[in-house]
């Protein structure tokens, strides 16, 4: 079988003292797939763009801040993640600095500093809670995962790390 997943990036920004972490609170579409959940920034790659660029576009685009620097913590793949069931493969980064003012919000809902300590009592899909833990620890090796979905469910989780 042919495995074309859509690729996104997904990304958690933290405050410049590393205490919170930028989450947009998606809230403003009532035919959202995410509606009332916490998500990091990111989505779909464009074409010709490589997946660092696509990353530092996302964040410009969904919180009006530029990265200064980042790390790749993992990737992630979800098979049967999306609305109808397309596959998805994510690439997980931590933008650990960047210059500006974070937006209020955009067309997708409200953008959050959360305390660290406080994601993972957020409303978010089942499967963040099992790799978020891995996004921000001490770790310097990336994850590489996969978390099939079916019916909007995760179905089960596993990773490795080299």
């Amino acid at each position: 079988m042919s495995y074309t997943p859509i690729v996104a990036t997904l990304g958690y920004v933290l405050s410049p003292d590393h205490q919170q972490v930028l989450m947009i609170h998606r809230n403003a579409r009532q035919d959202d797939q995410h509606l009332g959940k916490y998500n990091g920034l990111g989505g779909k790659l464009d074409a010709g763009e490589d997946i660092m660029a696509g990353m530092v576009r996302e964040i410009r685009e969904e919180a009006g801040i530029e990265c200064t620097a980042m790390n790749l913590r993992g990737t992630l793949n979800w098979p049967g993640f999306g609305k109808n069931g397309e596959d998805w493969m994510g690439f997980i980064f931590l933008i650990t600095a960047f210059e500006g003012t974070a937006h209020a919000g955009n067309h997708e809902g409200t953008l959050e500093w959360v305390p660290r300590d406080r994601l993972m009592t957020l409303p978010m899909w089942e499967g963040d809670r099992h790799f978020l833990p891995l996004v921000f620890d001490d770790d310097p090796r990336p994850f590489h995962g996969v978390m099939p979905y079916r019916d909007g469910r995760m179905q089960s989780w596993s990773y490795s790390r080299l």
